[in-house]
């Protein structure tokens, strides 16, 4: 199995199309951040434009095909082009780019470990220069990528593992800064994302990522999905779960999307 994961020592074996996903939920904007430096060749992809669709139901619902069209035809790439994501934190916003062109036809995504920091870190060079628009003729289809819906997450919920990836006190119900209602799909469990992430922002060993998730139910032979707040830090979760080798379908509009219906149940605590 490739990795969907990338060193920065591989990527300067490649040649692939890079691109900066660089986002920032409270702002300033990702495109401020790219413009100041940015990996020499990248394209900066917008994750609120780009990457989803408009708000309602759920704040980060999926892009349409059309938008991602346009999207991955500016940069060059035809569906089996080595892609390389990465952003300026801690791969949230690169796992949501990775998640979004896989699921839409590219075949081959991966993401940059560390991101901007690991690519400093190794000494490499940044610049503030744009690059010119590519030319492809790819098409994105969606579909390539597993998804439930919310049914299907309470579903997984009742039978199987779902992983909410939000932090603990939000999981709770005990904060909620984002959404109108706080609480968790009931019969979830919580992986936090930071519980996937060494404190300088890489992946954490997959042996160590692996025995994490089997300590929380999630194993190969497991009925999974993975959900959060909109949809963005649930890819992150899935990324971690490729990185040794388990799918799991991505609930896209989580949290924000289940309770936009007020029939559907909530629970409450950290248990």
């Amino acid at each position: 199995m490739t990795s969907p994961l990338i060193t920065v020592d591989e990527l300067r074996t490649l040649n692939p199309v890079l691109i900066d996903a660089t986002w920032n939920l409270a702002g300033p904007p990702g495109r401020e951040a790219y413009d100041a430096g940015h990996i020499p060749g990248a394209y900066f992809v917008d994750l609120d434009t780009e990457l989803a669709g408009p708000p309602g139901p759920g704040r980060h619902p999926l892009p349409d095909a059309t938008t991602v069209t346009a999207l991955v035809r500016r940069t060059g790439a035809s569906a089996d082009t080595p892609v390389v994501v990465y952003d300026a934190a801690n791969s949230l916003a690169a796992a949501r780019a990775w998640w979004i062109l896989r699921y839409f036809g590219l075949t081959n995504v991966r993401v940059l470990d560390g991101g901007l920091a690991a690519w400093r870190a190794a000494g490499g060079e940044v610049t503030t220069v744009v690059p010119a628009d590519g030319d492809s003729d790819f098409t994105a289809t969606p579909g390539h990528l597993p998804f439930v819906d919310a049914e299907g997450a309470a579903k997984v919920a009742a039978s199987g593992v779902l992983l909410d990836a939000r932090a603990p006190e939000r999981f709770a119900g005990e904060v909620e800064p984002m959404d109108k209602v706080a609480g968790h799909i009931p019969g979830a469990v919580n992986t936090p994302m930071a519980d996937l992430l060494t404190p300088d922002g890489h992946f954490k060993p997959t042996e160590d990522l692996a025995a994490y998730f089997a300590d929380h139910g999630a194993t190969a032979d497991t009925d999974l999905a993975t959900y959060c707040g909109s949809g963005v830090t649930a890819t992150h979760t899935a990324l971690a779960l490729e990185a040794v080798g388990i799918q799991s379908p991505v609930y896209i509009g989580s949290w924000s999307d289940w309770i936009t219906n007020p029939t559907r149940p909530i629970a409450t605590g950290r248990d």
